[in-house]
């Protein structure tokens, strides 16, 4: 997985137990892609602080990812339930409409229309 994508789903899931400073900081970063001199501009303070402070808002949800999982999880649960669908596609069930239906939860679970 990219890094970028990677520190985004991390932050998804963990970003709010980060520091006010830190998320703002790795928001700007991170998500809305400004550079370090544009970020320590608007929080007045010098790039290397920028730098450091996202480094440590990295480091700390990569962290929470290890002790906790949440993503590795969710991801795990996410392929089941795209091995799911398949499955379900492939079958002939009789009753097209509770099918339709399980059809439709499996796509709202995927995210997916």
């Amino acid at each position: 997985m990219e890094e970028r994508v990677e520190l985004s789903l991390l932050y998804d899931f963990y970003g709010a137990l980060l520091k006010e400073n830190q998320r703002r900081m790795f928001e700007g970063s991170i998500l809305d892609d400004y550079n370090l001199a544009e970020i320590a501009e608007d929080e007045n303070i010098t790039r290397q602080g920028v730098h450091d402070a996202i480094k440590r808002a990295c480091k700390q949800l990569r962290e929470y990812e290890q002790k906790l999982g949440l993503v590795e999880k969710f991801e795990k649960q996410k392929e089941l339930v795209k091995k799911l669908h398949i499955i379900l596609k492939g079958m002939n069930i009789g009753d097209e409409g509770e099918l339709e239906e399980v059809y439709s939860i499996i796509d709202e679970i995927l995210d997916e229309e």
